[in-house]
C-alpha cells in the first residue's frame, strides 16, 4: 500500500512515516509531499496523530513488560522502545529466541519492528536503526560490528552528523580512529546530547547510560504464562497469591498493597488495584480481595499473560499465636477493614487519625481506614471527653462565679446545678491559622448534681477588646 502520513511543515505537509512499499517508491520521511508525488504520483496521503501514536506507544511499553521488567520509551531519534533484558533472555531460550519472540508478538498486533540486542544502549539503538531488522551483538564485538554504520547512528543532530561527513567522518569507524584530543577541542561548548565524543563513550560502554522507567518494577512479581488466551483471570489468583506470599516469606516480608494486570493479547494491559490496612502474606486473604473486583477488567479478545505484584512491600516477622491458640484481635479487625474497603471502596470506611493542634476540634481528623499509619503525637497535657460536639453547642448561664465556672447553667431546657468543677485550662487561638480578633478560651471540667460531667468553656474575657460579653459552650461529655 502506497500511504503516507503527514505532519504540517514550514512549506506545506512533510511526510512524517510511510509504509515499506511507499518508501521503495520514493516517499521517504522527511520530504514534502509535492516532492513524494512527483516520484510517486499513486501515493495516498493521511494526516498523523502524533498525540494518539504517543499514547499508543505507551501502553505498547507497558505490554512490553512480558519479556522484562524494565521498558521505556526512546527519548531520541523517533519513536521506539528500549528493553533492559539483562537476565531475561535466558527465560525466553536465548537472545536469539527471545528477538523471535518479540518479533512473532508484535505481528500478531500487525506491527513491524527493527530488533536489535546489544551491550550497551547506544549500540543497540544504532544496530536496530541501521543495520537491518535484526541484529544480535555481543560484548565484545560493538566496535566491529557498528563501524560501517554512518554517524547518524549515534543519535546525534543532522547538522553535527552534517559537518563531521564534510571533516571526511562518514562512519562510525572513522570516528573511532580519530584521537580523542581534537575531538574534545572540536566539540568542547556543544550540547552534551550532541557530543560525537560523549556519544562514542555511551556506544563502546566508556560511559553509563541508565535506563529510566516510568515507575519503577515492584521487587515481588508472581507471573503465570497461558498457553492460549482466556476470558476470566479468577482461577488463577489462588495459584499467583500462594506464589507472591511464597516470594515474601523468604524475604521476611509482607505487602499491603496488591495489583492484578493481564496482558491482552492485542497489545492492551488492564489492572485492578487493592489495599490493605496492614501488611499480611496471607494468600487466602489476599485472593479474597479480589471478589467482585474483576467483572471491571476489560479482558477484550483474551489475555494470555497474568501477573500479581506486591505493590508496598514491607518488613513482616513471623508470629506466633497465643498459648491459647487465639489470633492477635488487630489481625481481625484489619482483616474486616481490608474485606469492607474492597467491597464499598478505600474511601467508604474512616478511623480518627491524630493532628497536632492544641485547639480541641482540630486534633482529630477521619481519615481512609486504609491510608498510612499516623506518626506518634504527644498525649494532650489534660484528660479530654469520649465525645466531643461538632460545632459546639452554645449554653445559657443563669449565673457565674466572676472569672471562675458558672454555677447554674441551661442546656438543651435542662438546668443544671454545678456540684464540682476544676479548671481553668486556657486555650489560646492558633495565629498562623485562626483570622484575627478570634477569642481565647477558657475551659472547665463540670460535674452537676446528678453526676454528669461536662466539659464548657468561656470564649472570651471580659474587655478583651475582641468583642461583646463572653459567651459559654457546652464542648463534650465525660463518660
Amino acid at each position: 500500500m502506497l500511504l503516507a502520513l503527514t505532519v504540517p511543515g514550514p512549506h506545506g505537509p512533510v511526510i512524517q512515516a510511510a509504509t515499506t512499499v511507499a518508501e521503495a517508491a520514493g516517499a521517504l520521511p522527511g520530504l514534502r509531499v509535492v516532492d513524494a508525488r512527483g516520484a510517486c504520483p499513486a501515493l495516498r496521503v493521511e494526516e498523523a496523530d502524533p498525540e494518539g501514536d504517543a499514547r499508543a506507544l505507551g501502553r505498547l511499553m507497558l505490554w512490553a513488560r512480558r519479556w522484562c521488567p524494565w521498558t521505556a520509551l526512546e527519548e531520541t531519534g523517533g519513536p521506539g522502545l528500549v528493553l533492559d533484558v539483562t537476565g531475561s533472555a535466558h527465560l525466553w531460550g536465548g537472545e536469539a529466541a527471545l528477538l523471535t519472540e518479540i518479533e512473532g508478538r508484535l505481528s500478531d498486533l500487525g506491527l513491524t519492528a527493527r530488533l536489535a540486542i546489544a551491550p550497551t544502549r547506544g549500540s543497540a539503538w544504532a544496530l536496530a536503526r541501521f543495520a537491518g531488522p535484526r541484529a544480535i551483538c555481543g560484548p565484545g564485538e560493538v566496535e566491529a560490528m557498528t563501524a560501517p554504520l554512518p554517524v547518524r547512528a549515534l543519535r546525534l543532530s543532522q547538522d553535527t552528523a552534517l559537518l563531521l561527513q564534510r571533516l571526511g567522518l562518514k562512519t562510525v569507524g572513522d570516528l573511532l580512529a580519530v584521537p580523542r584530543l581534537p575531538l574534545a577541542r572540536r566539540f568542547a561548548r556543544a550540547e552534551p546530547s550532541d557530543n560525537p565524543l560523549l556519544r562514542l563513550d555511551q556506544l563502546t560502554g566508556r560511559l553509563p547510560e541508565p535506563l529510566h522507567c516510568p515507575d519503577d518494577p515492584p521487587r515481588f512479581v508472581a507471573r503465570a504464562v497461558l498457553s492460549e488466551p482466556v476470558q476470566d483471570p479468577t482461577p488463577l489468583l489462588p495459584a499467583l497469591a500462594r506464589e507472591l506470599c511464597a516470594m515474601l516469606a523468604a524475604k521476611g516480608a509482607g505487602t499491603r498493597g496488591l495489583a492484578l494486570a493481564v496482558y491482552r493479547s492485542d497489545g492492551e494491559v488492564s489492572g485492578v488495584e487493592v489495599a490493605t490496612a496492614r501488611a499480611t502474606r496471607d494468600p487466602i486473604h489476599l485472593a479474597r480481595l479480589f471478589e467482585g473486583k474483576l467483572d471491571r477488567l476489560d479482558p477484550g479478545f483474551g489475555f494470555d499473560l497474568a501477573t500479581l505484584a506486591a505493590t508496598v512491600p514491607e518488613p513482616l516477622d513471623a508470629r506466633q499465636p497465643g498459648l491459647d491458640g487465639r489470633r492477635d484481635d488487630g489481625e481481625d479487625l484489619a482483616r474486616l477493614v481490608d474485606r469492607l474497603s474492597a467491597r464499598f471502596g478505600p474511601r467508604a470506611l474512616l478511623r480518627p487519625a491524630p493532628r497536632e493542634s492544641h485547639v480541641p476540634e482540630r486534633a482529630e481528623s477521619w481519615v481512609p481506614a486504609l491510608g498510612p499509619s499516623p506518626g506518634p503525637v504527644p498525649p494532650p497535657p489534660r484528660p479530654r471527653p469520649l465525645r466531643l460536639f461538632d460545632p459546639p453547642e452554645e449554653v445559657r448561664v443563669i449565673y457565674a462565679v466572676p472569672e471562675g465556672p458558672p454555677a447554674q447553667f441551661v442546656w438543651r431546657r435542662v438546668t443544671h446545678r454545678v456540684a464540682r468543677f476544676a479548671g481553668p485550662e486556657r486555650i489560646a487561638p492558633e495565629w498562623w491559622r485562626d483570622p484575627p480578633g478570634t477569642r481565647l478560651r477558657d475551659y472547665w471540667r463540670i460535674e452537676d448534681q446528678e453526676g454528669r460531667r461536662f466539659w464548657l468553656y468561656r470564649e472570651g474575657l471580659p474587655g478583651d477588646g475582641r468583642g461583646g460579653t463572653p459567651r459559654w459552650f457546652m464542648h463534650g461529655i465525660f463518660a
